[in-house]
């Protein structure tokens, strides 16, 4: 019933692409619905679809500078795509949508998992994976394009398949049939390519550049492990001028809390994990003489849970880093499970609204410890844990029935309170383009509430608030007078009061001049902001070079960071019992 219904609104959608809309009335789009009611008549959901056709047409003529006409083709290109992804649609997809229906009206990040997809997710948690070493993606025609090779990979060593290649069709070993794969679904395609590493694919390649019914080439790879090292922890040093001297701020970012569990439960010393990374970035970073440390998990949305406790573990000397209680009631607590700290230098935690899960444990331990500051935007607040349950130990059959994900418990910081619904509250706050009205767990239907248990004896570095009171009267003060600082704010206030608009016109001229506004407002912003900088002034946007606009939110905390360094003062240790607070001498 869901494909017939898709089938007739994007048919729909294509027949309005063959005459012009009339961009001369005054009507409005509302693109969000949230707080109205299901369309009672076909002719209403007909005119949602018809407003939604003028819109997407409006937006791309104003924003391509393009005609009707040639808006019309790109839309044509895309509704045709979408009808083609609705007629793949097969039977897994039908009944992870279903239990995925049922399963988030426990909470939000119980879920059901089909066999690939339970794959794709052990790929992302481990950045391992057996295969070719490409990413891949369908163009406009439905070939499999060759977006990028993976450095290392066994495509890139192999040398002959190159970027904007096009698979056409894909053997298995030396003598295998070779499927043609134009037209096919994209997971469908990169479930033939990867296999155990040591086996060979064929590839039949249309060479880039090369138009449809050019000479194709076939080569054959051998698949080996990839490892996904953009997805891996990295690291830098960023020179911060000050009064006095200049502070080498070490940088350390981490996308996800990554681990492969499989290696390690097998004793294979060499495994992937967040931890051993970052360990020996820290070293390497202290050996080139960095005066102080940032661990930036802006954007990282979790991962493995005992890698955010051994992470915690390398900044901090001794203790409990995290309390899990399980539905039943029982609490385990995870201590750090090697003492000593690797580094106990300027340390601060760089978190933004969609730092969730493992990256508020790590960020909590931080400063609950008071080992650093936590800097940026209130975090996700993701404080449950989760268990990946396999279906085939349940049902017997020869099929793979995939798996469950279900909450099993919550976890708390060591002071008893839970990340869950209200996240991580930053020592020293900085402006964010997300809204924590519209982003984070509390916005999510079913979500657990906040809660808290017994705080867990442990001992501080720092009593009080005066450092962190000292670095934020600095920050305020210097932020007062930063251009690109100022820049940031009135952008991020222009983009909220455009986010907070449910309706837009559809009329062509009215939407012209509300671009044209928005481009003389968003050229003073950078005019006033190159004029603090000592910069000439620029007559149009396009003058401006894409990367011009530095990380003014990284820019602020090495800077709040290189004033730590500054103060440098001795952390005396205060020791939480649960009960009284004792100063240690």
């Amino acid at each position: 019933l869901w494909r017939n219904r898709n089938r007739e609104r994007l048919n729909h959608a294509l027949e309005l692409l063959d005459d012009e809309p009339d961009f001369n009335v005054d009507e409005w789009y509302r693109f969000d619905r949230t707080d109205l009611g299901w369309a009672q008549t076909d002719a209403e959901i007909r005119d949602i679809w018809r407003k939604q056709v003028k819109h997407d047409g409006l937006a791309l003529m104003l924003g391509r500078d393009i005609t009707w006409e040639e808006a019309a083709e790109e839309l044509r290109t895309s509704y045709e795509r979408r009808l083609r992804r609705t007629a793949q649609m097969n039977a897994d997809d039908v009944f992870e949508g279903f239990l995925n229906a049922m399963t988030h009206t426990i909470d939000p990040h119980s879920s059901y998992l089909t066999p690939r997809n339970t794959e794709e997710q052990r790929i992302h948690m481990s950045l391992l994976y057996d295969g070719i070493g490409a990413t891949l993606e369908l163009d406009d025609f439905d070939y499999v394009n060759v977006k990028n090779l993976i450095a290392g990979g066994p495509a890139e060593i192999d040398g002959r398949l190159k970027p904007n290649d096009r698979i056409t069709a894909v053997g298995q070993g030396a003598a295998g049939e070779m499927v043609g794969v134009i037209g096919w679904r994209l997971d469908d395609v990169v479930q033939l390519i990867r296999g155990p590493g040591g086996t060979v694919v064929r590839l039949q390649i249309l060479p880039a550049g090369e138009v449809p019914g050019s000479p194709e080439v076939v080569i054959d790879i051998v698949r080996d492990k990839v490892k996904m090292d953009e997805g891996a922890a990295k690291s830098r040093i960023i020179d911060v001028p000050t009064e006095t001297t200049i502070r080498k701020i070490g940088v350390i970012e981490i996308p996800s809390f990554y681990l492969d569990s499989a290696a390690r439960n097998r004793g294979e010393e060499d495994y992937t994990s967040t931890t051993r990374d970052v360990e020996r970035l820290v070293e390497e970073l202290m050996a080139d003489g960095m005066d102080g440390l940032i661990i930036d998990l802006r954007q990282n949305g979790g991962g493995h849970l005992s890698e955010a406790a051994e992470l915690s573990g390398l900044f901090i000397e001794r203790g409990p880093l995290v309390q899990l209680r399980e539905t039943q009631g029982n609490v385990e607590i995870l201590n750090d499970p090697i003492p000593g700290a690797i580094y106990d230098g300027p340390l601060a935690v760089l978190v933004d609204r969609h730092s969730a899960s493992a990256s508020e444990i790590f960020a909590a331990a931080i400063q609950d410890y008071q080992r650093g500051l936590v800097i940026g935007q209130q975090t996700f607040g993701k404080g449950s844990v989760q268990n990946l349950f396999d279906l085939d130990r349940f049902i017997r059959g020869s099929e793979d029935y995939g798996h469950l994900t279900l909450t099993i418990g919550k976890y708390y910081r060591v002071t008893g309170e839970i990340t869950q619904n209200r996240g991580v509250i930053p020592d020293i706050e900085l402006p964010s383009p997300w809204d924590v009205e519209i982003v984070g767990e509390s916005t999510r239907e079913y979500a657990l509430p906040w809660d808290r248990i017994p705080q867990t004896p442990f001992s501080a570095y720092h009593e009080g608030q005066a450092p962190i009171e000292i670095l934020r009267n600095r920050q305020n003060e210097r932020s007062l007078g930063d251009p690109d600082f100022n820049y940031m704010v009135s952008s991020i206030e222009a983009q909220r009061s455009l986010s907070d608009r449910k309706i837009v016109s559809l009329n062509l001229e009215q939407r012209k001049a509300e671009v044209e506004d928005r481009k003389q407002e968003r050229l003073q912003r950078e005019n006033e902001r190159r004029a603090g900088l000592g910069l000439e002034p620029i007559a149009d946007l396009e003058e401006l070079a894409e990367d011009e606009l530095p990380d003014i939110l990284l820019d602020q905390a090495t800077r709040i960071v290189a004033d730590m360094a500054a103060l440098d003062e001795p952390p005396p240790r205060t020791t939480f019992t649960g009960a009284e607070t004792v100063r240690a001498n």
